[in-house]
């Protein structure tokens, strides 16, 4: 007969988020004595199994916590660890993400930019939401900068239209001062907010630079230009939930604080690479070369986009970039052959194409001069390193 403990894992499925809990989970379990676990597809808001209280459970981990679950948890004696984002600290002994560290974060990457303007665009009634853009607004204070917010609910009866909500936040955006520095609740949220922008055409990063939470690589990347997100670090949750939960089942103390995690770092992408530029013509600009360096553009071509002389944008280029025009688009010309060379098989021939240039050979020269490298040795060497 088994005698390994019995515990219910009640943690959503459906996202990255919860699935990298439970990789958390299963790393402790792979180092400790292993439970016997009741796991099932499920979604963050849906409820609890309604026999869940009704099994001879040894231990529970739950993120689907209400102050009812947690009510019955503590009548009926089950060691239990708390991992709600929706209600806080319910009395139960509680591991999460440190909400407020993650709005910290976000405000320091921005304000690192450069930006002296600045918006959080979250979703009411989201104690989550709410923590992170405490945090940022906080961080931007102790700067000396305020802060303006838009919220919109996300569930319940009071969701606006999507469209709708995307006019209100495109009306609010408008107003704002810029260039601005923008943080979003979460990486869906940032999505929104660079749809946003495209229908007024403001120009991302240069004009805003926005930034998402959660890291969702798929979601980031699926953007346009790709989301930059503070990534938090759901496995170390998982796995102190699981060494708090096992602690508890053998007799140990509950701790009389919650136990919130920091986030790990900002992965930055396209949505937040820019330093703040205040002179309009350099930043639409970059913004055109950043859009169009691929296709094997000129400078000539910017220049006549932005209709002022090339010896005019030759000089704003030096003073606000530190170089020149051409040297941005080799940069970003090779920063495509640098993805391309790492995640894909493609020849040389296809990776000059889609990069913008002519001839492979001549990439493969300016490749060398700037990076030191072969494109075939960059290949193998990060290939294998990824």
């Amino acid at each position: 007969m088994s005698n390994r403990r019995r515990v219910a894992l009640i943690v959503e499925m459906s996202g990255v988020y919860g699935r990298r809990i439970l990789e958390g989970i299963a790393k402790y379990q792979r180092t400790h004595q292993l439970w016997s676990v009741f796991l099932e597809q499920r979604e963050l808001r849906a409820p609890p199994p309604p026999w869940l209280l009704h099994r001879p459970w040894d231990g529970i981990i739950c993120r689907s916590t209400t102050p009812a679950l947690a009510r019955a948890f503590l009548r009926r004696g089950i060691p239990a660890v708390d991992m709600n984002d929706l209600h806080g600290n319910l009395g139960l002994p509680r591991v999460g993400s440190d909400m407020a560290a993650i709005g910290r974060m976000g405000g320091e990457h921005l304000l690192d930019r450069g930006f002296r303007a600045f918006a959080f665009c979250g979703f009411s009634r989201e104690a989550w939401s709410a923590g992170r853009c405490r945090g940022f607004r906080e961080t931007l204070h102790e700067a000396g900068f305020d802060c303006a917010v838009y919220e919109s609910a996300w569930h319940g009866p009071h969701v606006p239209v999507w469209d709708k909500d995307q006019q209100r936040l495109a009306v609010w955006l408008r107003g704002l001062p810029k260039p601005l520095g923008l943080m979003t609740c979460n990486d869906l949220r940032g999505q929104q907010v660079l749809n946003a922008c495209h229908s007024l055409d403001l120009n991302v990063p240069e004009e805003m630079a926005v930034v998402g939470v959660d890291n969702e690589q798929v979601l980031c990347e699926l953007c346009d230009p790709p989301l930059s997100s503070v990534a938090p670090n759901p496995e170390r949750i998982g796995y102190e939930a699981a060494a708090l939960l096992d602690r508890l089942m053998g007799g140990g103390i509950a701790p009389a604080d919650e136990m919130l995690i920091p986030p790990l770092a900002v992965v930055a992408r396209h949505s937040s690479d820019v330093t703040r530029i205040d002179d309009p013509d350099v930043a639409a600009a970059l913004s055109f070369i950043r859009k169009n360096a691929c296709s094997g553009m000129s400078v000539e071509q910017v220049v006549a986009h932005v209709a002022v002389s090339r010896s005019i944008l030759e000089r704003r280029f030096r003073k606000h970039v530190g170089h020149s025009p051409q040297a941005e688009i080799r940069r970003v010309q090779l920063n495509r052959v640098k993805q391309l060379l790492v995640e894909s098989d493609l020849s040389l021939e296809s990776i000059a194409r889609l990069a913008g240039y002519i001839h492979p050979e001549y990439m493969s020269v300016v490749f060398k001069r700037v990076t030191g490298t072969t494109p075939g040795q960059y290949r193998r060497q990060n290939q294998l390193r990824a």
